[in-house]
């Protein structure tokens, strides 16, 4: 005899599940699969158990079985029952002895490095939690109860509704709301713009010679072969856009090597978009945080029809919030929906409308000028530390973003990644961002991340890293072990 029952235990606001089986009759069983459960450690100490006659109902036993099985635990000091606080596991003064128990190892702790300039995140001890629970619990109470369903596979009204005014007011896109399809990051936005059926030009993609790799390698793993062009001080050669009918650029800021893209450039591509039919895809990575300069505005106001706005909150706020946004040409939105589905693995619908509230509330402008002047002088401490103890190092791409490129002389970016795994440093070479078939000469240079670090790890972060920097004549220092 075996039955088996699950519990839905609304009064004790957890599962349980008992099998009844061998020999003795129903309450034999149900005491020894209750001994078990807390011996094995599957009911730990305090664990309230099912009222009886509600476990005697589900089981289909009688009420007296389930209270005679409760009283015999109770005798034997497994159970604890009160008036007002129920049935409840006993607390365990003694051990398990071991027979009683498999031993079980504790996972072994991730060993991070000692200090992480990685760039590409901001410094998670800064979200705003505060801000955040607020905006969150008002989205929650003023959500209509259509939240709770499947949804728009374009996203929430209110964010799309809050993104249009934010966009306009902040970066210069000129949208609407049904022109914007809400997704989960970037790299999502990628997978549904070159899935099938997205209505995108099909061909090789112009991308810029330096840039993620794992970006490049999700366009091949969707079949889109990436043609790289050059990069000089005014950031991507257009001019060099042949026969590609799309590109993929970030003209606000570079990256990595910093820098935005000349006012003439950025008209020209609007020009080779118009002329070849084509369509530029803009990733306004970090458009908020500009520190030396007027704000350069999206590429996107200058032809709403030729280019894709792609934006997240993965650096003004954090990625583990998943959510992202596609402003689209009129003529791309219907594909790029059907490509989505109607089932899609969405952003959360309650953080799209948290979200909302937070921009619509004026909260998420606050954190982002508030964040604007910490990294400003975060990025401020970093110029100042080499401009003292490695005068000869040149740091590039730092009136805007959260990371600096700090150029090395020729030959030594790879000892200077060595001797920075030796003092556990964690950051990135010029060459992991390099476009493989590119025909532009290879640059030496490290991708500082000065927005990674917490407050209290970022001078020793600095000090780390001046101590791995090759001195001026190229040759390693002992640091490099």
């Amino acid at each position: 005899m075996v039955d088996s029952w699950v519990n839905s235990a609304e009064r004790i606001g957890a599962d349980l599940h008992v099998e009844l089986s061998g020999p003795g009759g129903r309450r034999a069983a149900l005491i020894r699969a209750l001994r078990d459960a807390v011996r094995g450690g599957r009911l730990p100490p305090g664990t309230r158990l099912p009222p009886y006659r509600s476990l005697a109902a589900d089981l289909g036993v009688a009420r007296n079985t389930v209270a005679d099985a409760y009283a015999e635990l109770v005798a034997e000091g497994w159970l604890t029952a009160r008036q007002g606080s129920g049935t409840r596991v006993a607390d365990r003064t003694a051990p398990l002895r071991p027979a009683e128990r498999t031993p079980v190892k504790a996972p072994p702790r991730a060993r991070g490095p000692r200090h992480d300039l990685r760039q590409g995140t901001p410094d998670a001890s800064s979200f705003p939690r505060a801000a955040w629970l607020a905006s969150y619990r008002r989205a929650l109470q003023q959500a209509p109860n259509e939240v709770f369903g499947p949804g728009d596979p374009a996203g929430r009204r209110e964010l799309r509704e809050a993104l249009t005014e934010y966009l306009a007011r902040a970066r210069g896109v000129r949208t609407e709301p049904e022109r914007i399809v809400i997704c989960s990051g970037f790299a999502h936005a990628l997978r549904l713009l070159f899935g099938p059926g997205s209505g995108l030009p099909r061909g090789p993609l112009a991308v810029e010679a330096y840039g993620l790799d794992f970006h490049r390698g999700l366009l091949a793993a969707a079949g889109v072969r990436t043609a790289p062009l050059p990069l000089d001080a005014d950031g991507a050669c257009v001019e060099r856009l042949d026969r590609e009918r799309a590109v993929l650029l970030t003209p606000a800021h570079q990256f990595p090597t910093g820098g935005p893209l000349h006012a003439s450039r950025r008209t020209a591509v609007i020009d080779w978009a118009r002329a070849r039919g084509g369509v530029l895809l803009e990733d306004d990575y970090d458009g908020e945080f500009r520190y030396d300069r007027k704000p350069v505005g999206a590429v996107q106001g200058l032809d709403p029809e030729r280019v894709i706005y792609l934006g997240s909150v993965s650096k003004s706020l954090s990625p583990a919030l998943r959510l992202g946004w596609m402003v689209l040409p009129e003529r791309y939105v219907d594909g790029v929906l059907a490509a989505k589905g109607e089932r899609e693995a969405w952003a959360s619908a309650l953080d799209q409308l948290s979200l909302a509230d937070l921009i619509a509330s004026g909260a998420y402008d606050r954190h982002v000028r508030r964040m604007r002047q910490r990294y400003r002088a975060r990025r401020d401490r970093l110029v100042e530390a080499l401009s003292t103890q490695a005068p000869h190092v040149e740091v590039t791409g730092v009136a805007a973003g959260l990371h600096a490129v700090l150029r090395l002389p020729p030959g030594t970016e790879r000892s200077a990644l060595k001797a920075a795994a030796w003092q556990g440093v964690a950051l990135d070479g010029l060459a992991a961002f390099r476009h493989p078939a590119t025909d532009m000469a290879p640059q030496d240079g490290l991708v500082v991340g000065y927005a990674t670090p917490p407050e209290h790890a970022y001078a020793a972060a600095l000090e780390a890293l001046c101590r791995i920097l090759p001195p001026p004549d190229g040759r390693r220092g002992p640091a490099a072990g």
